[in-house]
């Protein structure tokens, strides 16, 4: 068994020695927050696989050092209000719409930058690799004629691009279902997958003046055909998280890809974790965007109910946020700033709190650390749906939180063995697989850098009008030829009955 995975592993890294030299690669992250640390994950595993990465970031405070990286106009104010947004109740739909409207704006923005814009095209990239929350992201790979792959920075079910997704056992993005549905659930999810295509098509929209304005007329994209056009999809999730459903050729999971070599905690985290010996500690962490915006009142319940904890309790919440009535417990540290993965890491860790992030989750699964969600908007409530289903964890609603019930919900998860159990047994799902999501994305880019595209990976459906492809035509021809066979039938039936009235009258004469 070693012995084939040794061969597997050779002969699809074997692409990568071919190539006679470097690729120039542009990655595009117009996000902050998990989004960019993400392009900046893959920017990095590219560029120390020997590739020539160049990152067209979100700001400049994000740059890479050593890397060559341009400039474009800062999100985070906006970013915020959408936070905001969704925090107050309101609806999450009209917020995201609202950030797309704005991407839109930054977009055409960017396209407007002659000096960016022809320092890219004379940069003359092998290959462009797009995060596709932000859609500008194709726009800026067709402006420059290059070939490009894509990364989903959720699961699979959040944008649609060609993946066949049968209804009866592949949830809708925010339907919170799992793929075992009773007759109800399906009719739910259908008649979500209709709202889900009209929303899919608002968001698309909000680019339709950008590209007005920057294509010319006879020539002019459309963003859905874009999402088509790619010639990779990369999926920053793993069926150890998800639910298994059909994949396309084309389609790569690298989930786990942000996990580095373990490195030792600080001193002084570890100095605080010693304190509680066997009892170990638990980890609360909300995301790089969601800290700041985690209200007064959520904080004095949480802390609450983590003061009843035998466990010490790390919480990565800025000090200037805290709440000047509340003093500390004793058991309880916050701190702006913490390695996530190595504490998770950590053989002291009894769970982690979370809002239910996907780079969040992942990680813990890759550590097989069982979960307390408290998800907030997005993709986190679909992702703490999943979490449950497997038994990796327990939901709790944020606007129904309560000291009491997050107490012993905590206390349930920490005590209850089947949840560590289960998301110990998912890390093995994760880590067992034959290449690991690092190799995955490096062999695959160097797969289609070195057959110049990925024609092959792509279903000739893509090319098909939607009639031909749902066999529309097919069914409304054997329709029509079942209706006129009736016709006919009838007709002739018509005929015979007539002849033998006929025929029984002439013998009565």
């Amino acid at each position: 068994m070693a012995g084939q995975r040794v061969l597997l592993l050779v002969g699809f890294l074997l692409s990568g020695v071919l190539l006679s030299e470097a690729a120039k690669i542009l990655t595009i992250s117009t996000m902050g927050g998990s989004h960019y640390l993400l392009l900046n994950r893959v920017s990095q595993i590219l560029q120390e696989h020997g590739h020539n990465v160049t990152m067209l970031p979100q700001s400049e405070n994000l740059l890479i050092p050593g890397r060559k990286s341009y400039q474009v106009i800062r999100m985070t104010k906006h970013f915020n209000s959408y936070i905001e947004t969704a925090l107050d109740g309101r609806d999450e739909f009209e917020g995201i719409l609202k950030l797309m409207e704005i991407f839109g704006i930054q977009c055409h923005y960017l396209l407007s930058r002659k000096d960016i814009m022809d320092s890219l095209k004379n940069e003359n990239f092998d290959l462009i690799f797009v995060e596709a929350f932000d859609f500008c992201s194709f726009l800026i790979a067709e402006k420059l004629v290059k070939p490009f792959v894509a990364i989903l920075p959720t699961r699979l079910g959040s944008l649609e691009f060609g993946l066949p997704s049968p209804l009866s056992y592949v949830p809708v993005f925010h339907s919170l279902l799992t793929d075992h549905m009773d007759f109800w659930g399906r009719v739910k999810n259908l008649l979500m997958f209709f709202s889900f295509s009209r929303n899919q098509w608002d968001l698309l929209s909000t680019f339709d003046n950008t590209i007005k304005e920057h294509f010319p007329e006879g020539s002019r994209p459309v963003l859905s055909h874009l999402l088509l056009k790619a010639e990779l999809w990369f999926v920053n999730s793993d069926f150890a998280f998800d639910f298994a459903r059909p994949l396309l050729p084309n389609t790569v999971y690298v989930g786990g890809l942000m996990e580095k070599p373990i490195k030792p905690v600080p001193q002084d985290l570890e100095n605080f974790i010693a304190n509680f010996g066997d009892a170990g500690f638990v980890l609360v962490a909300f995301g790089s965007t969601l800290n700041t915006h985690q209200s007064q009142e959520v904080l004095k319940k949480m802390h609450s109910a983590f003061s009843h904890l035998p466990q010490g309790v790390i919480w990565k919440c800025q000090s200037s946020h805290w709440p000047k009535d509340v003093r500390l417990a004793t058991n309880v540290k916050i701190v702006d700033w913490l390695p996530q993965s190595d504490l998770l890491a950590h053989p002291s860790i009894r769970l982690f709190v979370t809002h239910g992030g996907q780079n969040s989750v992942m990680e813990a699964i890759w550590h097989g650390v069982p979960m307390v969600g408290l998800p907030v908007n997005g993709d986190q409530h679909g992702n703490m749906v999943r979490v449950v289903a497997k038994n990796y964890g327990v939901s709790i609603q944020l606007n129904q939180v309560t000291a009491d019930t997050l107490t012993l919900t905590l206390k349930q998860v920490i005590e209850d063995k089947r949840y560590k159990s289960a998301v110990a047994a998912a890390s093995v799902i994760l880590r067992s697989q034959p290449l690991s999501p690092t190799q995955r994305l490096v062999g695959w880019i160097d797969h289609i850098l070195q057959t110049r595209g990925a024609a092959h990976l792509k279903p000739y459906a893509f090319q098909q009008p939607w009639h031909e492809q749902y066999l529309i035509d097919v069914f409304v021809f054997l329709l029509g030829l079942t209706l006129g066979t009736v016709w006919l039938c009838g007709k002739l039936l018509g005929v015979m009955a007539r002849w033998l009235r006929g025929a029984r009258k002439v013998k009565k004469t």
